[in-house]
């Protein structure tokens, strides 16, 4: 499947996804409540086969906070990202996705003690840098360090 069929079979799939323009992958904002079952059909549709989590990662982009997830068919040979976004801070959460790619695991844990975003149903859900009783997240861009003073 070449990138212009992958972009309209997730079009089709997920009509309200967002196609973001991007030269080097094929990148859809995708909404939250879509996202668990979109990435189990990836994975799991022979067409797309997407076996490979390779990347996720949290952003504060200030007024929202996003996850990214970056996929490859390690069968196929094609990448592709998805991106969720939640408008609210205090109490941001997507869907895990370590029961599609175990890799998730950790990175969820990785973006939840850095960003402060939760995962729903992730079986360890605890920080994993920094210590439980640290306070704050900070890779936020609203996080004050006081100590060392150092502000992002």
């Amino acid at each position: 499947m070449d990138q212009s069929a992958l972009k309209e079979r997730i079009l089709t799939l997920v009509p309200k996804a967002e196609y973001q323009e991007n030269k080097q992958f094929l990148t859809f904002v995708i909404p939250p409540d879509q996202l668990h079952e979109l990435a189990l059909h990836l994975r799991n549709d022979a067409d797309f086969a997407f076996d490979y989590l390779f990347c996720l990662s949290g952003v504060d982009r200030v007024n929202v906070l996003e996850v990214v997830y970056h996929l490859e068919s390690t069968i196929h040979k094609h990448q592709l990202v998805l991106k969720v976004r939640t408008s609210d801070r205090e109490n941001g959460a997507f869907e895990t996705v370590c029961d599609i790619w175990r890799t998730a695991e950790l990175h969820e844990r990785e973006v939840f003690d850095l960003f402060g975003i939760r995962f729903n149903n992730h079986p360890d859900l605890r920080r994993f840098f920094l210590d439980e009783n640290w306070v704050g997240h900070p890779l936020r861009k609203d996080y004050k360090d006081e100590i060392n003073i150092i502000e992002l």
